[in-house]
């Protein structure tokens, strides 16, 4: 990013932040001013961003989360599939890295292979509402009440919320159809929800895992690999992100606001 993106100049390890990271699992960038949600246009007022961030090869929900939170493309971290494995070379994860820096860590998700995104004992919250046995929609506001109402009794330093109704309504109907910028819709209310309990202390971004067309994903087509990312906070400027960005850039960027150096291993550049 560009100078002008750093209002009061870059970051220091010294800063006191927190931050509200939430990934709208499937949801392409070029649906979003489709969905008619107000909340979209508030977030290209507000946030620095860019509709054309790319996501990692193969384009599937779990080798994506690895790469996000270990900053490192699928080939590193192992994970090619939906299904886990233990690393052999192991990366240290986001929520890893933080915990060593006495940063409490909250995770809410509706999605059980999101699990192993973190080490055992690494968070200090950990809620999950299954999207298959309770309903999607209801799985979505589940989560996000829950992470709402953490938020706002205890306040822990970084909070993922997982959004997964998007992804599943997409396999079923297909991606950029009415039921699923319905889902979109859906995900922004809980969002909004979030966000109303937000103290003014917290960053937020918003981002996606992968894209999808027809009924699926996990292509090299731009449908699968083109992902939003939206950064608000006092260290954003409003304004489209000049440059490339990568889903291996948040978790770099999340370090940042926090205080926090990256590891070694990480490959993502911080955006702030």
């Amino acid at each position: 990013m560009g100078e002008n993106f750093f209002p009061e100049g870059r970051l220091n390890f010294g800063m006191r932040n927190k931050v509200l990271m939430v990934l709208v699992d499937g949801m392409r960038p070029d649906a979003l001013p489709l969905c008619g949600h107000p909340l979209f246009s508030r977030l290209t007022e507000e946030s620095a961003y860019t509709l054309s961030a790319r996501t990692v090869f193969p384009s599937v929900t779990l080798p994506c989360h690895m790469s996000l939170f270990h900053s490192v493309e699928p080939e590193r971290h192992g994970i090619l599939t939906n299904l886990y494995v233990p690393q052999v070379r192991p990366v240290k994860g986001l929520f890893d890295v933080l915990h060593l820096y006495k940063k409490r860590c909250a995770m809410f998700y509706n999605w059980e292979e999101l699990r192993d995104l973190s080490r055992p004992g690494a968070l200090s919250y950990s809620y999950f509402a299954s999207l298959h046995t309770l309903g999607l929609a209801k799985a979505n506001d589940l989560v996000a009440d829950a992470c709402a109402q953490v938020i706002a009794s205890d306040a822990p330093d970084c909070v993922f919320l997982y959004l997964g109704y998007t992804d599943e309504q997409a396999h079923l109907t297909g991606w950029m159809g009415e039921e699923y910028l319905a889902s979109i819709r859906q995900s922004f209310d809980c969002i909004e929800r979030v966000l109303r309990v937000l103290p003014e202390d917290y960053s937020f971004l918003l981002t996606a895992d992968h894209g999808g067309h027809d009924r699926c994903h996990g292509t090299d087509m731009p449908e699968d690999m083109t992902i939003p990312v939206f950064l608000r906070g006092k260290a954003f400027a409003p304004g489209v992100i000049p440059g490339p960005v990568s889903i291996l850039d948040l978790a770099p960027t999340v370090a940042a606001l926090l205080g926090v150096p990256a590891d070694d291993d990480w490959e993502g550049k911080p955006l702030c």
